[in-house]
């Protein structure tokens, strides 16, 4: 955010949103004062500035103030402290992923937890895969004399079934030669070039069938899919700790976050943006482009390893979250689990970064 502020109204700006952090409760100018060694009329000034400035608000005219979605915005980018984890949590962490460092499944249900307890709030976490998927083999089996079973086996592991319409007389022979002309052609290619192969018909000879067509069409609109939903198994945890913050107390607002976490379509368009970037990201209030998460704060990075596969870890709370304690934690968490990824793959991991 460019905007200009001097260093007291910073101060003040700074303490305001960690005492709300802090307390959820609306900071009055007296509350500030002493601890900044001004006087409360100055403070009111500053206060008044800032609102001014977009970047603090109130509920009526005597109340306190509170930040705005761009206060919050402008503490993440200038004002916070680091909070890194202690070097004892950190080695707990380390010690409890070291004990399931062979059970990938694990892995993403301990990051959930580790997480959730560390940020004291509710955490997200995708499993590892192959954001843009890459093709691997087919194999074409006749079912019947009108039926043939693709299937298709993604460079990452995941299995795709479908059935296509045959020519009563194709044998399971030529079947099997088809699907080896076809996994010559479109071998480790992405959806995309494979599309191109279906409509450029490859320099090949003898020229494609309309079968060997229809079925690297197939394969395409499988892999686009499986790509459209990946990021559909979102695994979270921490429910208990993000309802223990007061913005919880309404029963409303309980089932507006189960609503969230449990359905998961909400956080899935975050999924995608936070794969194709680097570092922690951090989306606050009305930020988002959904309504239903106006009133929340999301923090999300990527793992995984660079070039083959990642998934997401991140936490979901309040506005008002202690964003230098989460923001350590997720990052901390991502690269735990990068190293992992990176053990299990024997390649470069992602590094997080600032």
């Amino acid at each position: 955010m460019n905007l200009e502020l001097n260093e007291r109204r910073r101060r003040v700006l700074k303490a305001v949103i960690q005492q709300y952090i802090d307390t959820a409760t609306p900071v009055a100018s007296q509350d500030l004062a002493r601890s900044l060694g001004v006087s409360s009329a100055t403070v009111r000034n500053e206060m008044a500035a800032l609102e001014d400035a977009g970047l603090l608000t109130h509920l009526h005219t005597s109340a306190g103030r509170l930040p705005t979605d761009a206060g919050y915005r402008f503490f993440v980018e200038n004002l916070m402290d680091r909070a890194a984890l202690s070097t004892q949590e950190q080695r707990m962490i380390q010690h409890q992923f070291y004990q399931i460092r062979s059970e990938l499944n694990q892995w993403i249900h301990l990051a959930a937890a580790v997480l959730a307890r560390t940020a004291q709030t509710a955490a997200v976490v995708t499993p590892p895969r192959a954001y843009e998927s890459r093709f691997k083999h087919i194999e074409l089996i006749a079912i019947n004399d009108a039926l043939v079973l693709m299937v298709l086996v993604l460079h990452e592991g995941s299995v795709k079934q479908q059935t296509l319409p045959a020519d009563p007389h194709t044998t399971q022979e030529q079947l099997s030669r088809i699907a080896g002309r076809i996994n010559e052609l479109c071998h480790e290619a992405s959806a995309k070039a494979i599309v191109a192969i279906a409509q450029t018909q490859p320099a090949a000879q003898p020229p494609l069938s309309s079968f060997e067509v229809l079925v690297i069409e197939s394969v395409a609109r499988a892999m686009q899919q499986f790509e459209e939903h990946v990021n559909e198994l979102i695994h979270h945890d921490g429910l208990l700790e993000m309802l223990h913050q007061p913005e919880f107390g309404q029963v409303t607002r309980v089932r507006e976050v189960l609503s969230i976490l449990e359905g998961g379509t909400m956080l899935e368009s975050l999924i995608p943006q936070a794969l194709a970037s680097d570092g922690v990201q951090v989306i606050i209030g009305g930020e988002h482009s959904r309504d239903e998460l106006r009133d929340y704060s999301v923090i999300l990075s990527r793992y995984g390893v660079n070039g083959d596969v990642a998934g997401v870890v991140g936490v979901l709370g309040p506005r008002r979250m202690a964003y230098p304690r989460s923001i350590s934690s997720v990052r901390y968490i991502a690269g735990v689990m990068s190293d992992l990824m990176g053990d299990l793959y024997g390649e470069r991991k992602i590094e997080p970064t600032e």
